[in-house]
């Protein structure tokens, strides 16, 4: 295959997205820090409340935008989510699921051996069956902006000569 009919390929079949916090948790997390800044203005010396308020917007800032830095999707041949990932030849169904399927995923028939990456603001997700029998993990459920889009990625990518299949690592 040339150059040109791969990277048509990879386009089509390469989907990721990144889970970033919502625009109203970064501003409450601006109005946390405003009243830390406060309090501390009020009941400590300038560089006290200079060294307490970057360390506290350090932690605030840092963490939500660690926590939303994931990637979810399909590239390379593998389902990506987050750090892990599975080459998509050990991938059996995938399954896009609306809020109320997620709810029940994550709730009531959630499996404890599953391999879960969910955002408490993101409210879908892709259910993603494992095929590999020496794996004890059923599924990975995963939290997804586009769940559809992302299941049909791995679909498309599984449909490709070589991005679905074994390769030698």
């Amino acid at each position: 295959m040339g150059d040109g009919q791969r990277s048509e390929h990879t386009e089509r079949t390469e989907h990721t997205e990144r889970l970033w916090a919502p625009l109203s948790w970064w501003a409450t997390a601006s109005v946390l820090l405003a009243a830390v800044w406060l309090v501390l203005v009020v009941s400590t010396p300038v560089l006290t409340t200079i060294a307490g308020t970057a360390a506290a917007a350090t932690l605030v800032l840092g963490g939500l935008g660690s926590a939303g830095a994931v990637e979810v999707g399909v590239r390379a041949g593998e389902f990506v989510a987050g750090p892990a990932h599975v080459p998509l030849a050990m991938c059996g169904a995938v399954v896009a699921l609306d809020e109320a399927a997620t709810r029940d995923l994550r709730g009531p028939r959630a499996d404890a051996r599953a391999h879960l990456l969910l955002r408490p603001w993101v409210r879908q997700a892709v259910r993603v069956d494992l095929c590999d029998s020496a794996d004890p993990t059923p599924y990975w459920l995963v939290s997804a902006r586009h769940p559809v889009r992302v299941a049909a990625a791995v679909a498309a990518a599984r449909s490709v000569p070589g991005e679905g299949s074994n390769r030698a690592r």
